[in-house]
């Protein structure tokens, strides 16, 4: 099965979308508002067109359908293009609101949180009833012959894992580049797993993904001409929680994903450690920013944030191919 053509595809459309996508996105005065709590050296980048997402996202989608028609695995493919479809639509709510309302809020967590739930629901629900995926309920735990049967408590699981990621991706978008660029090694990481258990859909899904997000990246690396918004990554955590479900590789997702986990981690315990206390763990959350107020460039906290993507992702490959 060859991959390669889908995701230079995929490559080559975003990276002529996003050019078409700025100067309207400016026209339509949709740019960012930067939160006032955050690092003053962010105020600068206030007014630069946000819902980029849509980029990416329609590469994505289109390019997939495309892959309908030449693939034989179609059932994972449609079933991660309704999960794009539907985590990206509750991302466009949240940015529509702060951007066109003006309403820097957004969604409200609930609110976010019950339309996350509802995707969950919907996701292992059409699994299920059509039979485009055989979920196996079991976890398996890395390092280990071990697996934890859940039964039909696995439809928390899948709430919780498709919830959790979306909304880490959603935190740790906040440099330029560093969600977009963690976003391909992780899919690309899946990509090699899925391809070699044989799982072409997905593979070829996951490979379109990385290439449109390769596309992104010319123009959200530093200085960022563009950002995704919530429209992207809420999307690119709800996708890449459903493929390490659909492979049965759920737990690798913790070193695949490891930023993303540390970068929530961090909100967690910061939040804790305040209402506990009184007192910080860091100088502000989500981590990316505790070094940027240490002192750190922005571009230097990306690429070791990438270097420590590439590394545990290769952490994760092992463990999903043994």
């Amino acid at each position: 099965m060859h991959t390669f053509p889908y995701a230079l595809a995929s490559f080559i459309l975003t990276a002529l979308l996003v050019p078409l996508f700025i100067p309207l996105l400016k026209r339509l005065k949709f740019g960012q508002s930067i939160r006032t709590e955050g690092p003053k050296s962010h105020m600068q980048k206030s007014g630069t067109p946000t819902m980029g997402g849509l980029t990416f996202l329609l590469s994505t989608i289109l390019i997939s359908l495309i892959a309908l028609i030449f693939v034989e695995d179609r059932g994972p493919i449609i079933l991660l293009i309704l999960v794009t479809i539907g985590f990206g639509l509750i991302g466009f709510i949240d940015d529509y609101i702060i951007v066109v309302k003006r309403n820097n809020q957004g969604l409200t967590s609930k609110q976010k949180f019950l339309f996350q739930i509802l995707i969950a629901v919907i996701f292992y629900i059409v699994s299920k009833s059509l039979g485009l995926l055989e979920l196996n309920t079991t976890i398996n735990l890395p390092f280990t012959d071990l697996g934890i049967p859940l039964g039909l408590l696995y439809i928390v699981f899948i709430i919780f894992w498709q919830v959790g990621f979306s909304n880490a991706v959603n935190l740790t978008d906040g440099l330029d580049g560093l969600a977009t660029g963690l976003s391909i090694i992780a899919f690309s990481c899946y990509a090699i797993i899925a391809l070699y258990h044989e799982a072409f859909g997905i593979g070829v899904f996951t490979m379109i993904l990385a290439g449109s997000l390769c596309g992104f990246l010319i123009y959200n690396k530093f200085k960022a001409k563009l950002f995704m918004g919530d429209t992207g990554s809420l999307a690119l955590g709800g996708v890449i929680a459903t493929v390490s479900i659909m492979l049965n590789q759920e737990l690798t997702l913790l070193f695949i994903g490891l930023v993303f986990v540390l970068e929530t981690l961090s909100v967690m315990i910061q939040v804790a450690s305040f209402k506990m206390t009184g007192k910080r763990i860091f100088r502000m959350s989500p981590l990316h920013h505790h070094f940027e107020l240490g002192g750190w460039s922005e571009w230097k906290i990306v690429i070791v944030f990438w270097l420590v993507g590439l590394i545990s992702g290769a952490i994760g490959i092992y463990l999903g191919v043994n």
